[in-house]
């Protein structure tokens, strides 16, 4: 190992909370639109099925870029590779402020997929990099709770800047500033830090059973999720009768409650393992524990009281205690040098749910007149896919 590579291993928790940061800006940018949706959706014109498109459009090219980026974060320095993906994606945020019709937010909505791809690739491989085994659960929670905290905490923000300045304005500074944490990411990570892998190198990754397994299990956590990231505000405002900037503030238990579970998940997985469970059983046992709290979503599109509605999807978010044991196995069942493709084979499939759970969503919005249906899809859509991990996923 390198002098550099050294340093890079003992700021390794300095570097995951730049990763952190990073998520929280990431999902800053990702969801303006989703926040800002019913005025954007009034500004423009839009109907439920359009602005469904419109919610679906970042992952057409996020989702596509998954297995390229994931290839280019093995074989490249993430030194570099996440910061110009970095760069790309404030910048398009930014620039989304000068959008004026359906045509151009597409446009922009694609590019931004574009350079957020790096984000769950690159931040599993320098996890790989940088964490032993038995501490990856924990690492890989803390790195992308960041995601969720943008979510819960972005909610009520964006909220507040749509009110205040707009939604276009709001692009401006959120998509701008973010560009400050440039800084500390060259500053902390070691300049000569080398993270490309050291195995042979094929030109294409390995696929096996069990990553083919963990990835297909993906589509029904990413359907879940997305439709929770894309509809839930549109869904306190619509169905809930709320204020966008009252929505916003409500919003952030569900997204907190993401946010805080992801690394405690991981967390208790790790413990377990220290306990003598075989990190199979530990994160798969996690991940059914989690996924079966989905359930709560059913009657929290059928009770009355909207705070009561809000605690029940509070309590379905505490799906998020099975992504970092999720993003742990996909580390744990990957060829060797290759988490980066194994991460990016694994988010593709997940963001095939994101493309399809906004416009399938917006479809039966518009059709029934009623969100509950949408919500029975994707509870069913996550449970199903539980089989696959018990009897697909094997030591």
């Amino acid at each position: 190992m390198t002098h550099a590579n050294e340093v890079l291993v003992r700021r390794r928790w300095w570097v995951a909370t730049l990763l952190l940061i990073a998520g929280l800006i990431n999902y800053l940018d990702r969801t303006i639109v989703s926040v800002a949706a019913p005025v954007i959706a009034k500004d423009l014109g839009l109907t439920p099925s359009r602005l469904g498109v419109l919610l679906s459009a970042f992952f057409w090219s996020y989702a596509l870029m998954q297995i390229p980026i994931g290839w280019l974060s093995d074989r490249f320095n993430l030194r570099w590779l996440y910061a110009g993906c970095f760069a790309l994606w404030s910048l398009t945020s930014g620039l989304t402020g000068f959008a004026g019709s359906l045509g151009m937010l597409l446009v922009l909505r694609v590019v931004l997929g574009i350079g957020e791809s790096v984000y769950l690739p690159g931040g599993l491989k320098l996890v790989s990099v940088m964490f032993r085994a038995e501490d990856r659960g924990l690492a890989s929670g803390l790195i992308n709770c960041g995601t969720r905290a943008g979510l819960a905490f972005g909610a009520p923000l964006i909220a507040a800047l749509v009110v205040a300045i707009g939604w276009q304005r709001a692009f401006f500074v959120l998509g701008f500033a973010g560009l400050a944490w440039l800084g500390p990411w060259f500053a902390t990570f070691p300049r000569g830090a080398d993270t490309r892998s050291a195995a042979k190198r094929r030109v294409l990754g390995h696929l096996n059973r069990n990553l083919l397994g963990v990835a297909l299990s993906n589509l029904g956590y990413g359907y879940y999720f997305y439709l929770m990231v894309t509809w839930l505000p549109s869904y306190l405002v619509d169905a809930r009768h709320l204020p966008l900037q009252v929505a916003g503030a409500y919003a952030l238990a569900p997204y907190l409650t993401f946010a805080i579970a992801e690394p405690v998940g991981g967390f208790i997985a790790d413990r377990l393992m220290k306990f003598g469970w075989s990190e199979f059983a530990a994160r798969k046992t996690m991940i059914t524990l989690a996924y079966l709290t989905s359930l709560l979503l059913l009657p929290a599109g059928l009770v009355a009281d909207t705070h009561h509605s809000v605690l029940l999807l509070a309590g379905a978010s505490l799906v998020g205690l099975s992504t970092a044991n999720m993003y742990a196995l996909v580390q744990r069942v990957c060829a060797e040098g290759e988490v980066g493709f194994a991460t990016g084979v694994f988010n593709l499939a997940g963001n095939i749910s994101g493309v399809a759970a906004p416009i399938i969503t917006g479809i039966i919005v518009q059709q029934t007149g009623s969100y509950f249906p949408a919500f029975v899809v994707a509870v069913a859509v996550l449970v199903a896919v539980l089989p696959l991990y018990w009897f697909v996923v094997r030591e």
